[in-house]
């Protein structure tokens, strides 16, 4: 997500958001049981991190962002993991669309598992939901021509866009998972509503710490995604 966007919306976003959805644990207990270095056996699980800057690492070092820190949780977990960032900062939903099939045509081996968000930009930029839902939905469709099965890392509207917004932006990534079998994490960003300090100084983007947040909170969905036939 770009940082432009008009800061009463972000600052609403993250103050007003719904209750926690799914418990998160801590990420000094995240961090413990992660190792970069891990030796890890078995069949290589290709995974492809699509989307905005939620996933780019935005202003984090090296090795901080989300694809990394989840590659690392997940290597932790005897999942030979190796995440592929294809995530674009600024991105709505019709950009990563449009982008995706020239994404997934470049890769040497097809990934048996994508993580995807978008959307987040499309509603901080007040954009129609249903262009979100038609965007997300080709995003969707493509990943199922192609056998690929899907994380979608969900969003919710700031609550300043009003009951309107939100009733037509909100229901649109649980109704696409279910119909096209896809794993939802219902709220991507909800760590950070729980910890403020888990968000940079643009009141947006994670953290170092908030990124573990994250990763700690969809590690599991992840780890239930993949294919049995990736790993065996």
């Amino acid at each position: 997500m770009k940082v432009y966007v008009a800061p009463i919306a972000v600052l609403a976003l993250l103050a007003g958001c719904d209750k926690p959805q799914q418990p998160v644990t801590p990420p000094a207990e995240a961090a413990a049981l992660v190792d970069p270095d891990l030796p890890v056996m078995g069949r290589e699980v290709r995974m492809l991190a699509f989307g905005d800057s939620l996933l780019a690492g935005y202003r984090l070092k090296q090795g901080e962002g989300y694809p990394a820190r989840l590659e690392a949780a997940l290597r932790a977990r005897w999942i030979n993991a190796r995440m592929i960032d294809a995530a674009v900062s600024g991105d709505t939903s019709q950009a990563g669309a449009q982008r995706l099939a020239f994404a997934l045509d470049a890769q040497e081996v097809a990934p048996d598992l994508a993580v995807v968000s978008l959307g987040g930009n499309d509603m901080l930029r007040g954009l129609p939901p249903e262009e979100t839902r038609k965007s997300l939905e080709a995003v969707l469709r493509e990943f199922d021509k192609r056998g690929i099965k899907v994380v979608l890392l969900g969003m919710l509207a700031a609550p300043n866009y009003g009951k309107d917004y939100a009733g037509e932006f909100n229901p649109i990534y649980p109704a696409l998972a279910k119909q096209h079998g896809a794993v939802l994490v219902p709220f991507f960003m909800q760590p950070l509503i729980e910890n403020p300090d888990f968000v940079q100084a643009d009141r947006v983007h994670p953290t170092a710490e908030g990124v573990e947040a994250m990763v700690a909170s969809t590690v599991d969905a992840v780890a239930g995604a993949v294919p049995t036939a990736a790993v065996n």
